[in-house]
């Protein structure tokens, strides 16, 4: 095992919570990665939920789950002497990622076009709702808006419900993710004519970009795919997808044709119990059309095929589908994610040592093994300014009577 992949480089993170996830992937694979907070902290340090409960921000775990592998610094860049700072680290740095409203890192003379100036090889990244031009680009944006305008909260949620948005925020991680890509792109440009750029990162087209086929179809068929639920529609009848059992739920689709043999398996299991029911009296599952099939007879499949899942528990069926060949899958809660014998065999889970809380936490790991270049959690995440004595008079070469004055003018 070497270093890390992206140990000689470092990130200078201007991101809010949009972006913070950027950061945490490019400090994860080894960049040294300065968070760059307001004087008082970044307010996405009050976005909870909060360590035991208590609202304070030093303990949000939003904060602490994407801001791993970072350092922290405190610094106003709106600021003259901030500026002048700022633009200091740059001539040391090689990417900086930020999610300002368009314009105003060039306002503050911060710009991409100002940074080159200072540091030829630097790589910008914005992160943006709907990226630096066109109609939108000025627009404001939450997570509901980008899901919403990126297409996914259409298929999302019961088919015959309005659509709905999943949980917790996830256009920012989407929108992170894709930067994240876009910057490693611009990077290996950059190893090959010492070139760096500006990363144009839009939210919205990073969500649409994850629903690969729903426009696809509309291309092609100008058909619009409805939301898959505990139910789907297949021509003219609708199909349960999402089955209750004995402690919990599974996953699982009457398949016909091509695939008719899966479904036979489940049919053979359900018979050797007694319990195939209506299903006996289908033949060849391959030969099932169903544009013929009636809503009256699916839902008498469907009532067997019920009852046998509530039966079993998620184990068993989970276990009986592999020996069977079917296709069948649990519905896992967080609390089974973080139990599950193949994630725990792989040492996904990581323990991250937070002193200030007086615990350990569990974290998620890399979700990628690379055996000579580690994707791992390397510090936690960091306190207000935690950072700033190291990066401003270990390495900027400032006083203590600097540190003072300006942190007496709330510039750090």
């Amino acid at each position: 095992m070497t270093e890390s992949l992206l140990s000689p480089y470092r990130v200078l993170d201007l991101t809010d919570e949009t972006g913070h996830y950027a950061g945490k992937l490019l400090g994860d694979l080894g960049a040294d990665v300065i968070k760059v907070e307001r004087p008082e902290g970044d307010p996405a340090r009050d976005i909870g939920p909060f360590f035991k409960d208590i609202p304070h921000p030093e303990k949000s775990l939003s904060w602490a789950t994407n801001n791993t592998s970072k350092r922290g610094i405190t610094l106003d860049i709106e600021t003259a002497d901030g500026q002048q700072i700022f633009k200091k680290l740059v001539q040391r740095s090689d990417f900086v990622i930020e999610s300002f409203a368009p314009g105003y890192m060039d306002g503050l003379g911060l710009g991409y076009k100002d940074l080159k100036k200072l540091n030829p090889r630097i790589i910008v990244t914005s992160i943006t709702p709907f990226g630096q031009s066109g109609p939108y680009s000025h627009h404001k944006a939450t997570d509901l808006t980008s899901m919403a305008m990126g297409g996914l909260m259409f298929i999302t949620g019961d088919a015959d419900r309005p659509p709905i948005r999943t949980t917790i925020p996830q256009a920012g991680l989407l929108g992170s993710a894709h930067a994240t890509t876009g910057t490693m792109i611009a990077h290996y440009y950059r190893e090959l004519t010492g070139e760096g750029q500006h990363v144009d990162v839009s939210i919205q087209e990073a969500v649409a970009r994850i629903l690969f086929m729903e426009p696809m179809f509309w291309d092609f068929d100008h058909y619009l795919v409805q939301r898959y639920g505990p139910q789907i529609h297949r021509g003219k009848i609708f199909q349960t997808e999402t089955w209750p059992c004995k402690d919990g739920q599974v996953t699982w689709r009457l398949f016909t044709g091509v695939f008719g043999k899966r479904t036979q398996s489940l049919v053979d299991w359900m018979n050797e119990e007694g319990m195939a029911g209506a299903l006996k009296e289908v033949k060849d599952w391959e030969q099932v059309n169903f544009s013929k099939v009636t809503q009256e007879q699916s839902d008498a499949w469907e009532t067997a095929i019920g009852e046998f899942f509530k039966k079993h528990t998620m184990k068993e069926l989970q276990k009986e589908a592999q020996k069977r060949f079917i296709f069948l899958a649990p519905c896992y809660t967080p609390k089974e994610i973080a139990e599950d014998e193949q994630i725990a065999s792989r040492d996904y889970w990581v323990q991250v040592e937070h002193p200030e809380w007086g615990a350990s936490v569990t974290y998620p790991g890399a979700p990628v093994k690379m055996n000579l270049t580690p994707w791992k959690i390397y510090r936690r995440a960091p306190l207000i300014g935690e950072h700033n004595v190291e990066v401003y008079k270990g390495e900027l070469g400032l006083s203590d009577s600097d540190l003072v004055m300006l942190k007496q003018a709330k510039i750090i």
